[in-house]
């Protein structure tokens, strides 16, 4: 949805679905007279949440246009003025101010809510306030000191070492969020930090209580994979490493899903038993989830979050990561942090007095272990992600680099001629596996994303595309449903089987059960385990993913696909988030007008969330020990 200036006659149908309108009409019929300004505020919220918005900023949109579609011919609903719009839903029964307990809020700013939403989002921030505003942690300064200089090299004439700078805060700070791209060390920095505050608890006679999440469990089993990678090289005492969890959760497992609830078992009158919370990839959370997961964990415990604050925000409603990190607004840190870091590692950082105290809570790492300065995949990311169009068009154009490469097609009924090729060689491989372990290891090295879920460039079209070159060359037999290494993935949370949403399996045959066909799916308990294909919930082929399943995930090698028309979902988020799940190599197929929309189009999701806590009246500095 779009907002423009122009003023031109639109059908609400076009705008408004079914259940937007009858919420509306609901509404309505509490009210004494009919208003066409609450029908549509109604509307709006409805809609507006259900694509990601967490309210309706009347004070911005009032009294313009808004366009259902992205080009310059499309009719525009003529929005009212805001005056007279805010006089009517101030009236309304229906309206309420922050506090009251009506089916919408509407703030002093303008902004409306439905009230569930109002409620998750100041539940969320009073917790994050509460944590931020809390005394700093009591440490043992020596010990930090020697456990940060121990676990992290000292290069100090390079600049501060923004890992180090992060083992600070996650020691001292009940909450803190360490964000970054691919190969900047998020969970290596993360492990060393629960190092640290194992070796603080132990000093004190205690063992704290450690917990392992993500939003998916494709997410946790990675986090799992990469705490296992980095326990040998970790130069910590010897009785620290047993401590370190081995597990690591959903986070609805985390909390204790209730079936067929929204609701969980740990909340805030039932909190955790833990005393630090990690959760990863923690840009695919959305709000709800979030504040039922800050609600459930003790104020007085650590809770980071690591995560890339740049990738597309969750599915649902919020982006409470960027939120959080106030994305595109550079910040320091407070003077009393700066010194705190001096004082424990020798890293001197920009600081000022003007800033919040959440600023002391936020560390950007930068450096890129992965992509180095003669990376395609590491320059164009970040010329992404500062919003140059021509910089990336440029270098796309020339195939400045080996391991970025475009390829400008935008004739989707030749898909399955110019894909067979990257089909073959991405998916051979693992299909000409005899044993499953292996097969899975191989499939994971490939992957085809898609930015759209229908369509000629959707992903439902191009699986079936990739399936039917795959049988027309003899490696797949589509006469079978259940055929020998069909990928699926999981699309709707199974809590019996322990089977969540994004969860990759493989089908291949059993030689227990007289080869018989079973989905093995990779294990938190062990290395794998084989499901029968008819007990699966829903699920859907996965040789090409849509790039928000993608998230959580990275391959060698990535094949971009691009649809030839902009649409509101192509955004500067899923670009960046597409070619940063490659590795090795990436190409993106498209067409040079829709990637410079999709790099001039950043998500803008309202919200009054980042302003609580970014605002001048944000909570403010806390005095550090040293």
């Amino acid at each position: 949805m779009t907002i423009k200036r122009n003023k031109a006659p639109l059908s609400e149908e076009k705008l408004f679905n079914e259940l937007d309108c009858h919420f509306a009409c609901f509404l309505a019929g509490f009210e004494d007279t009919k208003q066409p300004e609450l029908l549509l505020a109604a509307k709006l919220v409805s809609t507006m949440t259900a694509k990601g918005d967490i309210c309706v900023n009347i004070s911005e949109i009032a009294g313009i246009g808004l366009s259902y579609g992205y080009g310059e011919e499309d009719e525009l609903i003529f929005l009212p003025e805001y005056r007279r719009w805010l006089g009517v839903l101030r009236k309304s029964k229906v309206v309420g101010y922050p506090g009251d307990y009506r089916p919408l809020i509407l703030d002093e700013e303008g902004r409306l809510y439905l009230y569930r939403y109002w409620e998750y989002e100041q539940l969320l921030v009073k917790n994050l306030q509460g944590r931020i505003s809390g005394s700093p942690r009591s440490v043992d300064y020596a010990l930090l000191r020697d456990g940060i200089a121990r676990l992290f090299h000292t290069q100090h004439d390079l600049g501060p070492d923004w890992q180090r700078v992060a083992a600070c805060a996650a020691a001292l700070r009940r909450f803190s969020v360490i964000s970054g791209g691919p190969g900047t060390g998020k969970t290596f920095t993360v492990i060393k930090i629960i190092a640290l505050l194992l070796e603080q608890g132990l000093a004190k006679g205690q063992i704290p209580s450690i917990a392992l999440a993500a939003p998916t469990g494709k997410a946790a089993a990675r986090l799992k994979e990469s705490i296992a990678a980095s326990l040998p090289s970790l130069k910590c005492r010897e009785e620290i490493k047993p401590l370190i969890p081995a597990e690591t959760f959903t986070i609805h497992r985390l909390l204790g899903a209730i079936e067929g609830s929204p609701y969980f078992r740990h909340n805030a009158a039932n909190q955790l038993p833990h005393n630090v919370v990690v959760i990863d990839e923690s840009s695919m959370a959305d709000l709800a989830l979030l504040s039922k997961l800050f609600q459930a964990v003790p104020l007085d415990s650590h809770l980071i979050l690591l995560g890339d604050r740049d990738q597309l925000a969750s599915v649902e409603s919020g982006a409470v990561l960027g939120d959080i990190c106030d994305t595109g607004t550079e910040h320091y840190h407070t003077n009393e942090f700066a010194q705190a870091v001096w004082n424990i590692t020798g890293d001197q950082i920009e600081s000022s007095a003007a800033e919040p105290s959440i600023a002391d809570s936020l560390i950007i790492l930068n450096k890129s272990y992965r992509f180095g300065t003669d990376s395609g995949i590491g320059t164009v990311s970040q010329a992404v992600k500062k919003g140059d169009a021509d910089d990336v068009i440029g270098m796309l154009s020339e195939n400045t680099f080996d391991d970025i490469r475009f390829v400008e097609h935008d004739d989707a009924s030749q898909l399955s001629t110019v894909l067979a090729r990257h089909v073959i060689e991405g998916y051979g491989p693992y299909l000409n596996c005899k044993d499953y372990a292996e097969a899975y290891q191989l499939f994971s090295r490939f992957r085809i994303l898609c930015a759209l879920r229908h369509g000629p460039w959707g992903v439902e079209r191009v699986n079936n595309v990739v399936e039917h070159i795959l049988n027309n060359s003899g490696q797949i037999n589509l006469s079978h449903r259940w055929y020998c290494g069909k990928p699926l993935m999981v699309i709707r949370n199974d809590y019996t089987l322990r089977l969540f949403n994004g969860d990759v399996g493989i089908v291949f045959p059993d030689p227990i059960n007289r080869n018989t066909m079973r989905v093995y799916f990779p294990s938190f308990e062990s290395a794998f385990r084989k499901i029968l294909p008819l007990q699966l919930p829903d699920y859907e082929t996965a040789y090409a993913l849509t790039i928000h399943k993608s998230q959580g995930s990275e391959f060698d090698h990535v094949v971009v696909l691009f649809p030839n028309q902009i649409s509101p979902v192509l955004t500067r988020e899923l670009f960046y988030t597409a070619i940063t799940r490659a590795r090795k190599r990436v190409e993106i197929w498209g067409t040079k007008k829709v990637l410079r929309f999709m790099i001039n189009n950043p998500t803008r999701r309202a919200s009054g969330l980042r302003e609580a806590l970014w605002s001048p009246h944000a909570p403010g500095t806390v005095p550090f020990a040293q």
